[in-house]
């Protein structure tokens, strides 16, 4: 038979579920703007009827339900939307990197503009032809020293701004080297402690946020999986357990012999992240995890790829990246370019020559000894402190400019570049137009891995951002069902008070 004060446990458990589900609601209410939380809900379930199956059951017609209780706090998540935002994330790191590289060197090669080295050229050429009109003028003699003079600063300047910038860039991979191992540390504390909560039944929902966070912020330095693992003892069936967090390659295939950079189950979990650099030229040469070194070539993805890509990296004894390819460009521009316009200069007749009858062969530029670094050395020689050691003729006459004429037409001659032969001008208009298209294919990428994480982010919020419209609904809902509760107490209470005071009271 079953007890008279059945009705009021099962009133009793509705109010205090509700009122579980109004506290969950107000939690989620009071965090809808904090970044990185997932609404949370709670999992209502049927307590066990009444009776059991037994052999001494009551006789009574059915079993009755007992009410309801709170199973579990559970946050609202989907596991493949993660997956596919930090892919995206991915992306989006990796060419925000590059975009940002290649927008600050084209800031510092200007190019097109009245300052940038193609305009300081074309300035350059133009006082030669000038001079080549008078070639026993002075001032058009003064002009091709001091446009001479603007070709090897704007080189100088050039070399001297884009190996600043690529140090900057070594600076920020280090730096983002240690970000890394800072978030896997992090995540890895954060295991610890739900490792310590789990097995009690708990669902730390505010530490899975936390972690989830920091796994999104690791996704947009380099590309990983995360896997997860039980946390053992009595956990809950949804307990989300450790993560353990493997690298992928460029592609998003794991490598031959996984690399793990946080294993839950190891002694010690991290595996820190570090670059090293080549001795000689001070490239990046492999990038470890742990005790495991990776070529910069076949690194993971993410910020810290495009960054060492645009900083520059060793590849089978072969400089490779954006910074080093530019400056090995204007190295090359450099000592071709002197070079060569040296070898006619001194060819020719100098006005000084020209009076002592003797032909000497001065020379225009200096600081070209070798091709590499030929752009942050070229320098004007001191031959060019006096004006008359330009060599404007071809012959030993000083009205003859021809020479100066020859002077100006290296623009059109030919070089013997490593890429091949090409003029100056088309060899520094392939290299410029290069750059503006690896500039605009990163830009275009980094906006359209924005705009596909950004879709992903949304869908993301859909489904685990809180919704004040819903929420408000659901506290009415849970307001509501607290108030019938509250009510069949109410109810129960007086037929137990017409039992307990009216019965046994005859003929009253």
């Amino acid at each position: 038979m079953r007890s008279t004060f059945h009705g009021l446990e099962t009133a009793r458990r509705g109010m205090f579920t509700q009122q579980t589900a109004l506290q969950v609601t107000g939690n989620n209410i009071a965090n809808a703007n904090t970044p990185g939380y997932s609404r949370q809900r709670v999992n209502f379930t049927q307590t066990e009827p009444y009776p059991a199956a037994a052999m001494n059951r009551p006789n009574i017609p059915g079993q009755m339900g007992t009410g309801v209780q709170a199973g579990s706090i559970q946050r609202v998540r989907e596991g493949f939307l993660d997956t596919q935002f930090r892919g995206e994330n991915n992306k989006s790191g990796f060419w925000s990197a590059r975009s940002e590289s290649l927008e600050k060197m084209e800031d510092i090669m200007n190019e097109p503009s009245d300052n940038g080295l193609a305009k300081t050229l074309d300035r350059f050429w133009q006082s030669l032809q000038d001079l080549s009109v008078n070639p026993e003028d002075s001032g058009a003699r003064s002009v091709v020293r001091q446009r001479g003079l603007a070709v090897a600063e704007t080189f100088n300047y050039l070399s001297n701004s884009l190996s600043a910038i690529q140090g900057d860039l070594k600076a920020q991979a280090d730096l983002t080297a240690k970000e890394i191992n800072s978030l896997l540390t992090q995540v890895s504390n954060i295991n610890n402690q739900i490792k310590e909560i789990e097995p009690h039944g708990y669902l730390p929902n505010d530490l899975y946020d936390e972690r989830d966070a920091l796994v999104d912020q690791l996704s947009t330095l380099v590309n990983i999986k995360v896997t997860k693992t039980a946390s053992g003892g009595q956990a809950s069936p949804i307990s989300e357990g450790l993560y353990n967090i493997e690298l992928l390659d460029p592609q998003g295939n794991a490598y031959a012999a996984p690399v793990m950079l946080l294993d839950s189950s190891a002694a010690t979990p991290v595996n820190a992240v570090s670059i090293q650099y080549n001795g000689a030229n001070n490239m990046a040469d492999t990038v470890s995890v742990g005790t495991t070194a990776i070529d910069v070539k076949d690194f993971s993805g993410g910020e810290l790829k495009g960054l060492l890509e645009s900083y520059g990296y060793n590849d089978g004894g072969t400089v490779k990246g954006i910074y080093p390819e530019m400056l090995t460009n204007l190295d090359e521009m450099a000592f071709e370019f002197a070079g060569t316009f040296n070898t006619v200069q001194q060819v020719g007749w100098s006005l000084d020559s020209i009076k002592s009858g003797t032909k000497t062969p001065y020379t225009f530029f200096d600081g070209i000894g070798t091709k590499a670094g030929a752009a942050k050395t070229i320098k004007l020689h001191s031959d060019m402190n006096n004006l008359d050691h330009i060599a404007a003729a071809t012959d030993p006459f000083s009205g003859d400019g021809s020479n100066a004429q020859k002077l100006a037409d290296v623009k059109n001659i030919n070089l013997a570049f490593s890429t091949g032969t090409a003029s100056l001008q088309s060899y520094y208009e392939g290299a410029i137009g290069k750059m503006a298209v690896d500039a605009q294919q990163a830009v275009r990428m980094e906006n359209n891995s924005y705009v596909l994480s950004e879709a992903v982010k949304q869908r993301i919020t859909s489904v685990s951002g809180v919704s004040l419209d819903e929420e408000m609904t659901n506290m009415i809902q849970f307001q509501h069902a607290y108030n019938a509760s509250a009510r069949n107490i109410t109810v129960i209470d007086e037929m137990l008070d017409k039992i307990i005071n009216g019965m046994g009271v005859v003929g009253r």
